[in-house]
């Protein structure tokens, strides 16, 4: 459709299922960020059905059992079914897929961000720091059962990002422009837990990650929570999170106006430009258009905003959405 090349589409993140956004692209879209990301030390080709065929790091274990599903097997296990479009978890921990030991990811992730840094100028932003909180609902009630053994894993977890912490600035300083930092904090309808709870025994720890790197870098931070997370933004405000992404404002008290007006200035909204979960992949280019034109005004006022649509976008989409989507964000990025 954009008559550019699709011969070699690797996909970076198996779990999602997120494709490698080739320079072309991001040219065709006046996209000012990309994802670091070092390529696999080797690739092989994956056809998951039809007529898709894909790149994938070589050295992932994917098979497909008696159901025709695509699992992935190591210390955990995810499964795709045969038609679908992302893997989800089915086993009490995701499998390890990284490509390499820590030490040679972090050589690899430096290399690349150095790379990035000198021939392009895009924004960098290195995934994902822990963020003191778990979607697991086991751990979640441990926190209304055992809150003294929850506060202390915390606290030692938190020696452990510190050091990592450490060593990322010591490796990639001034190459990258951010750090990420995911918690799914709310369901559809609210949040997973009484902001209350997540003020006493999670805060006090983020608060000390965000206050170490805003001390010793000059890197934003961004908080990746899905769900009504309305309750959680002044803690996270206070914690010291400069950017607030997907802005899920399809779920409950997520409206972009009452988001905008309680806490535009304080933090940066990265997100919340499209709404993937009921126009963008149901609705005409012209409905989407529409979507992103009505956010894009209510968000960008007063600055403070990053286009982005709400999470990722499934395979199913059309593709004229997408091209739609994007065209009207720029369109739209001018005051």
């Amino acid at each position: 459709m954009l008559g550019l090349s699709t011969e070699r589409i690797e996909i970076t993140e198996l779990i999602p299922m997120l494709a490698r956004v080739d320079e072309d692209v991001l040219r065709r879209f006046h996209c000012d960020f990309m994802v670091l990301k070092p390529k696999s030390k080797k690739l092989r080709s994956w056809n998951p059905r039809g007529k898709y065929r894909f790149l994938i790091p070589a050295h992932v274990p994917l098979t497909t059992n008696a159901r025709q599903e695509w699992v992935v097997e190591n210390k955990g296990r995810m499964k795709m079914p045969a038609d679908g479009f992302f893997f989800d978890m089915d086993h009490a921990w995701w499998p390890e897929i990284e490509d390499g030991s820590a030490e040679e990811l972090l050589a690899d992730t430096a290399s690349e961000a150095e790379r990035l840094y000198k021939e392009t100028g895009y924004y960098l932003i290195y995934n994902e720091l822990y963020s003191f909180f778990r979607q697991d609902v086991d751990w979640m009630c441990r926190m209304l059962t055992e809150p003294e053994a929850i506060y202390e894993e915390n606290k030692l977890r938190l020696e452990k990002e510190i050091k990592l912490v450490s060593r990322l600035i010591d490796n990639l300083g001034n190459h990258i422009q951010a750090v990420s930092i995911a918690s799914d904090l709310g369901t559809q309808q609210g949040p997973f837990v009484n902001p209350n709870l997540y003020q006493e025994l999670t805060a006090p720890f983020l608060e000390k990650l965000c206050r170490f790197i805003h001390e010793n870098s000059d890197w934003k931070i961004m908080m990746h929570s899905c769900g009504s997370i309305f309750k959680f933004m002044p803690v996270l405000i206070e914690c010291g999170i400069d950017m607030i992404n997907p802005v899920q404002i399809s779920a409950a008290e997520m409206d972009p106006t009452k988001l905008k007006d309680n806490f535009g200035g304080k933090i940066v909204f990265w997100g919340g430009g499209c709404d993937t979960q009921n126009v963008l992949g149901k609705g005409s280019p012209k409905d989407v258009a529409e979507n992103v034109r009505a956010l894009t005004c209510i968000f960008k006022q007063n600055s403070g905003y990053i286009f982005n649509q709400v999470h990722n976008i499934m395979g199913n989409v059309p593709p004229e959405n997408i091209i739609a989507m994007l065209d009207t964000a720029y369109d739209e990025s001018f005051y």
